[in-house]
């Protein structure tokens, strides 16, 4: 049997794989063990365990007079070591922040220092900080030569088609942003009955309403068409 064993040692602070001899005693790995983990020999209690993930303590080394061989130890088995008195131990004045006086500031004593993340965003003038864009909370003004009621005529990608109809709605609405006209066409050439997403802006037939940019609408004396059907077509 090799005199050398590999094992895991861990504790509240430390995890780290170490080469032990098997003939050294409990009492001399406790000296070792006092110099990885910072936990004082006479504080130790060591367990032996398969695996970390394994919960049955295999054996207590609590005899200080034994060898290691004597335990039967393999190759990364685990040595758990705990601390009976964490408060006198060095990794445990570390860790305890109980006894630390804490350094608190008021809500207005933090206002106003100028060291702080709340002093660096308002120079800076980020987050909430930051100017509102009045661009974008500015309402859009309406067109002034469109109105509710007039007739219109509305541009086509289509030769020689002209879509008419009347104005039904100016204004702004939910489904896009700026000013949207709505359009009763004369024809079922549109795309709704005057309502978007569930929300009505005016009332017509299905398929005769439609939303446009104001750009897309000529305003002016513009008749209803006739449609010019001879017999055979009607």
């Amino acid at each position: 049997m090799s005199g050398i064993v590999k094992l895991w040692v861990i504790s509240p602070d430390t995890h780290s794989e170490r080469r032990l001899e098997l003939h050294i005693t409990v009492e001399k790995l406790k000296g070792k063990l006092e110099l990885i983990t910072g936990i004082p020999a006479a504080n130790q209690i060591i367990s032996l365990y398969n695996s970390e993930s394994d919960a049955q303590v295999l054996a207590t080394l609590s005899d200080d007079s034994k060898q290691l061989g004597y335990y039967g130890l393999r190759d990364y088995q685990v040595l758990k070591v705990e601390d009976t008195n964490p408060s006198a131990s060095f990794t445990g004045q570390m860790t305890d922040v109980s006894q630390v006086d804490k350094f608190e500031l008021t809500p207005e004593e933090y206002a106003k220092r100028q060291d702080t993340v709340l002093a660096f965003k308002q120079r800076n003038k980020m987050g909430r900080f930051a100017p509102k864009d009045e661009a974008a909370t500015a309402q859009p003004e309406l067109p002034t030569d469109i109105t509710v009621g007039s007739r219109c005529e509305v541009e086509s990608t289509e030769p020689g088609l002209s879509k008419r109809g009347t104005v039904r709605f100016v204004g702004t609405t939910k489904f896009g942003k700026g000013v949207w006209v709505g359009v009763e066409y004369d024809e079922p050439m549109g795309k709704n009955d005057g309502s978007v997403q569930g929300e009505r802006y005016f009332t017509c037939r299905d398929k005769y309403g439609v939303f446009l940019h104001p750009d897309r609408v000529k305003v002016g004396d513009y008749p209803v068409e006739e449609l010019d059907l001879d017999d055979e077509e009607m």
